[in-house]
């Protein structure tokens, strides 16, 4: 039964597959750029980002090399930030600790910053087509209905389930690129969240669920909460005072200034979300101050410095304002 579901969904996505930029490589760097972007962020979203930094850091070199101020910049809008400095360390590390060669041991990638099992496998696949289990949100969604696993897939029991599927599944498997390439795109395009469009699926004579759109099942996702941030837009004579941040939300950024002591009248806001949260940030027009943690900078390189996103949209309504 497992060689022919291979067969049959293999053909389907040679013949219905979008064309990726990562999937017309098996550089192992390439493929570990586009798994780090690739994480919570949509595909068509993660395209335009991935050939731009190709092109500005086409090798591992030259993306150890690069600042991390530079590398923040390129990654801005792209959020989870903590993604972009992950891949510098781990570039940088592959250029210390590994003579500049991106280990093809699974066990070695996941000593690297920012890898575990899944992007550790999901390089062995993609770019050396071991038959690896790769395990991300669309695979392990067609194999739960795949098997009708009913109970939930994110406990320790449910993720064994998956991964023990994912390794039988590709049992006399001659290599893992093509197959867990479809069966990523399956659950991209096919086998959706929610209600999946069985009608068209490649594998359903397969599949033993009678409700798939019940599948998989997991723990209740956290409520939203609401959150308002309160932050100073400084401008004087052309420059723009920013600071930057420290903390884990968006280190390394630059930023407008707290401004939870300002009880002026907003002149911006929107909301943003970020995790669970639901933010409102409140921009308050602000003098000049005498704080050394401020930076000021010529509004005409704003688009070169790296700035959390709903800060630069709100920066960009306030500069409409002005001019």
């Amino acid at each position: 039964m497992a060689e022919r579901f291979r067969r049959d969904l293999v053909q389907w996505f040679l013949r219905d597959g979008r064309d990726l930029p990562w999937r017309r490589t098996t550089d192992p760097y390439a493929i570990l750029v586009s798994e780090f972007m690739l994480q919570q962020t949509q595909v068509t979203t993660v395209i335009g980002y991935y050939e731009r930094w190709m092109a500005q850091f086409p090798t591992v070199a030259a993306l150890a090399a690069a600042s991390e101020q530079d590398v923040l910049s390129l990654w801005q809008g792209l959020g989870y930030y903590s993604r972009a400095r992950n891949l510098h360390r781990a570039a940088q590390a592959i250029m210390t600790e590994h003579d500049g060669q991106i280990p093809q041991s699974m066990q070695m990638l996941r000593t690297l910053p920012g890898i575990g099992d899944y992007t550790a496998a999901a390089v062995a696949a993609f770019a050396w087509d071991e038959t690896a289990p790769v395990v991300d949100a669309n695979i392990a969604r067609v194999l739960a209905r795949l098997t009708d696993w009913r109970d939930r897939i994110d406990t320790a029991e449910g993720r064994s389930h998956i991964c023990e599927t994912a390794i039988a599944i590709q049992q006399g498997c001659s290599g893992g690129r093509l197959f867990n390439s479809a069966v990523m795109e399956l659950g991209a395009l096919i086998c959706r969240a929610g209600q999946p469009d069985c009608s068209a699926c490649p594998v359903k004579s397969y599949c033993t669920t009678t409700v798939p759109a019940a599948l998989p099942v997991k723990a209740p996702r956290a409520a939203t909460e609401f959150r308002v941030e309160r932050v100073a837009f400084i401008y004087n004579d052309g420059k723009l005072f920013l600071t930057q941040a420290a903390g884990p939300k968006w280190r390394g950024l630059w930023h407008m200034p707290d401004a939870t002591n300002l009880r002026k009248r907003p002149a911006h806001t929107l909301e943003y979300p970020i995790t669970r949260y639901r933010v409102r940030l409140d921009v308050i027009s602000a003098p000049r101050q005498p704080d050394d943690s401020l930076r000021a900078f010529d509004v005409a390189v704003l688009d070169s410095v790296p700035m959390p996103a709903p800060h630069r949209r709100a920066v960009v309504a306030m500069l409409k304002v002005l001019s």
